[in-house]
């Protein structure tokens, strides 16, 4: 039942295809899915550490799942077993975890189980493995070309994370060709020469699949004429009759047909023809029964177009009809005439108001129909039913102000005409008898939709609760900080994130939760804040598994920068807490260089940065009765927060921006937000500000400036009007996110 093990990836013949020959052995030697195994993700940390738990490998074919459990299986220490859904059940899945479990009993050894097509199962053979996935005795991987989500069972999900593996890219691609060309397992020991027209129709015809274009360089190579030099050359010829139609990725039960079709009404719906056309014709290629596009269209047609052109529905059915009786191909115009006609009609949704009235019947109480509406065939004399009831067509153009909703409901608005085609022409109608019979008009309001992942990890409901009590108890700024430092990031669950500068350790908890497939790093002031974030993670994560999630937390040194990552580690998103005043003028410019070679091409940069310039000066609380002094105070209190000669109190927004745009930055958003945070004036504090014996103290600065005894009186209006008080002390932050 194996697929894989050791022995036989070792003693693969030469008389194998050249795509099972090619399969990577190791990491160094997979090529592509940068998104989950570049340098720093957690899947790459979990398959170099052994500490895997259970994962879900999902995407279309030839995008390398089954090769990545095979990279496993060449790593691990683990037992590695494998089962093909389709050829195997619960009697096979019984006999793995009795092997399983004698290994975990009698050897202390954990058994790692590889189901390939693992959506081919039902809910009774899933439900089978659950226990032992549970408990440990099994770390599943399984691989599905279906959306896990709706093919694996809910529970058997939720013990698992998911990495979606996307189609290869073209340079992906090429890497396997030059790959196969140039290792000893393919044709190193051949003379052999591709045309680079003939690669150019390899990548572009096998639309992501390694395996096809490596079964096409076989089936070319092995066919190719061979010169008198012994070399073989394949020419544009040879590559196009070896792979000659491309592979559309389109299954009627899964999801390249559901994503085909969402994709052909979003389109419609967008009044976009070309991209109309496009995805009609896909479905169409992959061989998609014509009526049902039509039955798309015709949803379509009174779904997103609906009042503006009521004969939109008239027309796609009109087509449909015709289809049936001109067939294919000619009734591909019709076909195309349809999906033209609703891109470029008129679009409104309308008619969505009844599932407004809908709901209002299903979650309110019944409501009386009005005594005037009621049927008065029956029962007009005994009930009364009926009476008062206006005929709209003995009235002026048809209609009279009458109440026709329940008491209940009256002024509640369900329709709101749109502004385009038809609905334009009668929207002044329908407003103009509303006004008239509610004297009133209610209108609705857009509703926000959410993007994919690509990735799913279980929910760890007491992660987020830890999380959520860091944030709490800290302070209202800091909280403020995160907020506005994640408002402008486009966070995805695979980034790998750097925060610097981060002592309190609040943005690198929102970072870790964002990422629950990439990974935080974070640089501290101080090895003993290093020990203490460090403290705080382990004591919530306790298993090997759950470690990997942890974040790596480093101490720096803003002037030198250096620091201990690992080779080709790049992230996606960069945040720089407070850094840019903790360097000199002279390793700025240096530091921000190297924090570049750090940041992914495109990946983004958030700075929180105070500017102490801004920020309020203590002579502010003070009541000044000697105006002369006060001016000699605030002359020394300008040398503090406006002196050029140190870094930090001499930034502004525009030394910033310089500063990154001369190191290959763009920068995107820059705002400066004020903040305050209560002071609590004690002895303590008095005694620090106005200590002569630490030359950077308020009062040492103010002695350069100020007589002695002027000092003294400055310390006595600040213990006599300060000392016990809360102050609000205000500083300015600016925030800039800048890309690469």
């Amino acid at each position: 039942m194996e697929l894989f093990s050791h022995q036989a990836n070792k003693q693969i013949s030469k008389g194998s295809p050249l795509a099972a020959r090619m399969r990577p052995r190791t990491l160094d030697e997979y090529i592509g899915q940068s998104h989950i195994l570049a340098t720093g993700r957690l899947l790459r940390r979990a398959i170099q550490a052994d500490q895997l738990s259970s994962l879900i490998f999902y995407g279309p074919p030839g995008t390398g799942k089954t090769t990545l459990a095979s990279v496993i299986a060449n790593t691990t220490k683990s037992r590695f077993e494998t089962l093909n859904a389709v050829l195997s059940g619960v009697k096979e899945i019984r006999e793995v975890i009795q092997r399983a479990g004698d290994a975990l009993n009698l050897y202390q050894k954990r058994t790692i189980l590889f189901v390939d097509e693992v959506h081919r199962w039902n809910k009774k053979q899933q439900d089978a493995l659950l226990p032992w996935v549970e408990n440990g005795t099994i770390v599943l991987i399984g691989a599905t070309t279906e959306n896990p989500f709706f093919s694996v069972n809910k529970a058997l999900l939720s013990r698992s994370r998911v990495f979606q593996l996307k189609p290869l890219t073209e340079a992906d691609l090429r890497g396997i060709i030059d790959q196969a060309l140039n290792d000893e397992r393919g044709y190193a020991s051949e003379k052999v020469f591709i045309e680079p027209k003939a690669v150019d129709h390899l990548v572009q015809v096998a639309n992501g699949d390694a395996r096809a274009v490596l079964n096409a360089i076989e089936l070319a190579v092995e066919t190719a004429i061979i010169d008198e030099t012994g070399l073989k050359k394949v020419s544009l010829h040879d590559a196009e009759e070896s792979i000659q139609q491309r592979a559309v990725l389109y299954d009627k039960e899964g999801d390249c047909h559901f994503d085909t079709v969402s994709a052909f009404i979003k389109s419609i719906r967008g009044s976009d023809p070309d991209a109309t056309l496009y995805w009609m014709a896909k479905m169409v290629y992959a061989g998609e029964d014509p009526r049902y596009i039509f039955r798309r269209m015709i949803i379509s047609s009174v779904e997103d177009i609906g009042m503006a052109d009521p004969q939109a529905m008239v027309y796609v059915q009109a087509a449909a009809d015709s289809f049936d009786r001109i067939g294919l191909p000619e009734g591909n115009f019709l076909l195309a005439n349809a999906a033209l006609y609703l891109a470029t009609a008129p679009k409104s949704n309308s008619a969505l108001a009844f599932f407004d009235a809908l709901k209002t019947v299903r979650e309110q109480a019944d409501s009386d129909v009005p005594n005037h509406l009621r049927d008065a065939a029956r029962d007009k004399e005994g009930f009364g039913h009926g009476a008062g009831y206006q005929y709209p067509h003995a009235y002026q153009d048809h209609w009279v102000e009458q109440q026709y909703l329940p008491n209940s409901l009256q002024g509640r608005v369900f329709y709101n005409p749109g502004k385009l085609g038809y609905e334009k022409e009668i929207a002044a109608d329908v407003n103009r008898r509303r006004e008239e019979q509610l004297a009133m008009m209610n209108s609705g309001a857009p509703i926000d939709v959410p993007p994919e992942i690509l990735t799913f990890s279980p929910v760890n409901k007491e992660f987020d609760r830890w999380v959520q009590r860091t944030v709490t108890n800290s302070a209202e700024s800091l909280k403020a900080i995160r907020s506005t430092v994640f408002s402008d990031l486009k966070i995805q669950r695979h980034h790998r994130i750097l925060v610097v500068n981060d002592d309190s350790g609040l943005l690198t908890w929102e970072s870790l939760r964002s990422t629950p497939e990439g990974g935080t790093w974070c640089l501290v002031s101080s090895k003993k804040t290093a020990e203490f974030l460090q403290g705080q993670a382990k004591s919530f994560h306790d298993d090997q598994e759950i470690s990997l999630n942890l974040p790596h937390i480093e101490v720096f040194d803003p002037e030198k920068f250096e620091l201990k990552l690992e080779k080709d580690l790049k992230f996606e998103q960069i945040i720089l807490r407070n850094f840019i005043g903790l360097n000199s003028k002279t390793t700025l410019l240096d530091n921000i260089g190297k924090i570049e070679l750090l940041l992914e091409k495109g990946g983004n940069l958030a700075l929180a940065e105070i500017l102490p310039r801004y920020s309020s000066r203590p002579s502010s609380f003070i009541n000044w009765s000697e105006t002369e002094l006060f001016k000699l105070v605030s002359k020394a209190e300008d040398q503090i927060y406006l002196n050029d000669s140190s870094n930090r109190q001499r930034l502004t927004e525009e030394i910033i921006e310089t500063v990154f745009t001369e190191s290959n930055f763009k920068q995107n958003a820059s705002q400066l937000i004020k903040s305050g945070r209560m002071l609590k004036v004690t002895e303590q504090l008095m005694a620090q500000w106005f200590s002569l014996q630490n030359e950077n103290s308020y009062a040492s600065t103010l002695k350069q400036f100020i007589s002695a005894d002027q000092l003294e009186s400055v310390r006595q209006l600040f213990l006599t009007q300060l000392l016990g008080s809360e102050l609000n002390f205000e500083s300015v932050t600016l925030y800039s996110n800048f890309t690469k």
